[in-house]
């Protein structure tokens, strides 16, 4: 989880680089250094280019990215250091088994490093050097995994060794350097680019969730050998934060496929199986076993919860080498598949992965979305929001689900469970976009208009990307992109949908009233969006105030009006939260 910055405000001018006004900057007293250079990252992810940028390199298909984080994480260990250790003679230790291709520490109860061989021979040799502990006072699961713990022979020649590595961090930017980014940045455009930066997963933390998986699998295995877990959503979508859940799916379908065309002749042979009475059986069954796997012999798992009743049973636990939250279904194909879709989406143009950040921000920073199941807009919901926005625009900036059916060749056809999840897997084969509008332009555009969307006759549907009447009284209605008979926001409830188009009024008038402000001697752009909200306050006062959203729709009118003056006079109420 992303640390919390506390602290006092300090206040001062300076000259802001964007060279139009001279702005104050706010700092926590606690403060030092650059916060830019704080999130500066050498790597990337896949399809996490700086937006604003054409790459002219060929896209990978997300199977063929899937396939190649796979193949780098069978190669790859995971090893519990000594607080006080020499990288140089630890390279050199490991070096012996075989030569690596990258490494990295990190901290997450306790010193870790991530080590990728250039073979997977160099990971089997190391299994084969190394040994089971013996245990003084407790008995020791004698399990191999690829997660190893490195001793000193004599901790006490070394106690005096300082640690000499580089941490790579796995969290978030704390709000007060992510607000110095931002308020440095020289354009609007600038700060939804950089927030992007700051909280997208970084290169290390995307190897470190494909191994973390691949671990999972080693336990699975020793009951289906050919089986395989995927990560799937956030973590290999293009739109996952640090410090989001891990997501894991328990692929047994490869195994089947990889047995359909093998027998000939006039005989086919086939396993012995025990049968169940439905494949939801089969699920909860499999899963309450791995989980019981998991929970007794898994290094570092630890609060397993089997949560086998729910729509889609998992089981969710804790695994602490790597600080995720982990989440591991079967029987689940349709999440791969739109997690490829948005995968899809993400890569096709640089603006949508920054918009969808700053948005998603911008909801969970005044409480639209939550971590916690409830009545919320959820992260998926908003992504959908933004997609249908970005079909809406002229010209579109991205494809309808259906465009992108029509493209598809037999090698992409697709159905599961009866519902059709074809689409066009190559990126390569889809014309680019002639839309040039700015980030500015489109964060404005998209309160306005979801602020003035009709939600209560109107439903959101990216495979057609048009308004359709909404075929039940949701306060909000998305419909499923592959299960189309299913409203992914049943779970919104109408205050939370009213709260939603009240902010996006607000935050429409405050980007608009940027444009004409004379004097920005106060947060601006996206960091003045991100500022506690006065419609919060009018919610929390509705039965005493006049309704909120009558305050912001006088001041939307102000804004078609093109009225400079502030209704509510609300600026001098505003401060900045440093706090998540």
């Amino acid at each position: 989880m992303a640390a919390r910055g506390v602290g006092l405000l300090t206040r001062w001018s300076l000259c802001s680089r964007r060279g139009r006004v001279h702005r104050p900057v706010f700092r926590l007293a606690s403060s030092a250094g650059s916060a830019a250079a704080d999130l500066g990252r050498d790597e990337q992810p896949p399809g996490s280019e700086v937006p604003g940028t054409e790459d002219k390199t060929p896209k990978k298909r997300f199977s063929e990215v899937q396939k190649e984080r796979r193949e780098q994480a069978q190669r790859t260990a995971l090893i519990h250091c000594p607080n006080k250790i020499s990288e140089k003679k630890f390279l050199k230790y490991l070096s012996q088994h075989g030569p690596i291709k990258n490494h990295f520490f990190y901290e997450s109860f306790g010193l870790y490093a991530l080590v990728e061989f250039c073979q997977k021979d160099g990971v089997d040799s190391l299994r084969h050097g190394s040994h089971t502990p013996s245990l003084s006072t407790e008995a020791a699961i004698p399990f191999r995994s690829r997660f190893f713990s490195l001793r000193q022979r004599n901790p006490s020649n070394q106690s005096s060794e300082q640690s000499c590595v580089k941490i790579s961090s796995q969290v978030p930017p704390t709000n007060r350097k992510l607000f110095d980014v931002l308020y440095y940045a020289e354009s609007v455009d600038d700060q939804l680019n950089n927030l992007l930066k700051a909280f997208e997963l970084t290169e290390e933390n995307t190897k470190l969730r494909y191994l973390t998986c691949s671990l999972i699998e080693d336990i699975a295995a020793a009951y289906f050998p050919s089986c395989t877990v995927r990560p799937f959503g956030s973590s290999v979508n293009t739109f996952g934060k640090l410090g989001c859940d891990l997501d894991m799916f328990l692929d047994l379908d490869e195994f089947r496929e990889n047995t359909t065309n093998k027998n000939v002749g006039n005989f086919l042979m086939e396993f012995q199986v025990k049968s169940v009475p439905s494949e939801r059986i089969a699920t909860q069954k499999i899963l309450s076993v791995i989980g019981e796997c998991l929970d007794h012999f898994g290094p570092g798992c630890v609060g397993l919860q089997k949560i086998l009743n729910a729509r889609c049973p998992l089981v969710r636990f804790s695994h602490q080498p790597s600080g995720f939250q982990c989440d591991l279904t079967t029987n689940n194909r349709i999440a791969l598949k739109s997690s490829e879709l948005l995968y899809i989406y993400g890569a096709l143009d640089s603006r949508v992965r920054a918009l969808v950040f700053s948005i998603r921000h911008w909801a969970r920073t005044h409480s639209l979305t939550s971590s916690i199941p409830g009545a919320w807009i959820t992260n998926f919901s908003l992504t959908m929001m933004v997609i249908f926005f970005l079909q809406r625009r002229s010209p579109p900036i991205l494809p309808t689900l259906d465009s992108l059916k029509s493209l598809a060749g037999a090698e992409d056809k697709c159905i599961i469970e009866g519902n059709n999840c074809t689409f066009l897997s190559d990126l390569n084969k889809i014309k680019p976009s002639g839309n040039t509008e700015t980030l500015e332009l489109l964060l404005k555009e998209f309160f306005e208009y979801f602020g003035n969307f009709a939600f209560n006759k109107n439903s959101i549907n990216i495979r057609q990307g048009k308004e359709q009447n909404k075929p039940d009284s949701s306060p909000l209605y998305i419909q499923n992109p592959f299960e189309t008979s299913l409203n992914v926001s049943k779970n919104v409830s109408q205050s939370q949908m009213q709260k939603f188009i009240d902010l996006a009024r607000e935050s429409a008038w405050i980007l608009d009233q940027e444009d004409r402000a004379s004097s920005d001697d106060r947060p601006w752009g996206l960091a003045a969006l991100l500022l506690p909200s006065i419609i919060s306050k009018s919610h929390a006062k509705r039965s005493k105030n006049k309704p909120a959203s009558e305050r912001v729709r006088s001041l939307l009118e102000s804004i078609k009006q093109g009225n400079t003056a502030d209704p509510a006079s609300t600026d001098g109420e505003r401060t900045m939260n440093t706090q998540t």
